[in-house]
């Protein structure tokens, strides 16, 4: 779905959903001294991996509950035992947060629940198939050499952008979840500097716990 544009007064749209990826890759530890260009050549990459996978439904138990505020999270992804949790709290903040920002075009009603789960759906399936080391192979970041043998090598964070890229392609979001996190990100900066000891930031999906 192609959303109208949001209003030139919102720092945050300002940046697109692959300067919003590179931000990511560039916060992610090991990628503090990565040249620039590797990093957008890297988010490029995981971006269009993410959005060309075809849907894939969640094979893990799904549980709703409070407490996304406390810890910072939208949803979580544990593998012992398989479990998406979904944070009802900050996914109703993020939903009034879309339309204080005028974004509803982009994130429709009940898309901000859908999106998650789909996110998550997808860290679920790199984890149990063979999606990961086609990711890897994707990425074209080689772990070792030795002639012409080539080890495709990890690249932390890039599975966040492909998974945020699947679901905003599957869900038909106008813009990526990345924005959205963001403004999660900038919501509780605020509240933060007006309430004493407020939470940390709700602006992101956990990692894969194990």
């Amino acid at each position: 779905m192609n959303g109208s544009p949001a209003p030139v007064t919102d720092g945050l749209a300002a940046t697109d959903d692959i300067g919003w990826a590179v931000r990511l890759l560039a916060a992610t530890p090991t990628h503090e001294h990565r040249d620039p260009g590797l990093l957008r050549r890297w988010a490029r990459a995981a971006d269009a991996f993410g959005a060309a996978l075809a849907p894939v439904r969640c094979e893990a138990r799904v549980v709703e509950r409070d407490g996304g505020l406390q810890l910072g999270l939208l949803a979580r992804y544990s593998s012992r035992p398989p479990t998406v949790e979904l944070y009802t709290d900050t996914i109703e903040l993020a939903e009034r947060v879309v339309d204080a920002r005028g974004w509803r075009d982009w994130y429709p009603p009940g898309s901000v629940r859908a999106a998650a789960l789909a996110h998550e759906a997808v860290h679920v399936h790199l984890h149990h198939g063979p999606a990961k080391a086609a990711l890897k192979r994707a990425l074209g970041h080689s772990a070792l050499r030795l002639g012409r043998l080539r080890v495709p090598g990890h690249v932390a964070g890039a599975e966040e952008v492909a998974a945020h890229a699947y679901a905003r392609t599957v869900c038909g979001l106008g813009r990526s979840p990345l924005l959205l996190t963001a403004a999660l990100a900038a919501e509780s900066e605020s509240r933060t500097r007006t309430v004493a000891g407020d939470t940390p930031p709700p602006a992101r999906h956990a990692r894969r716990e194990n």
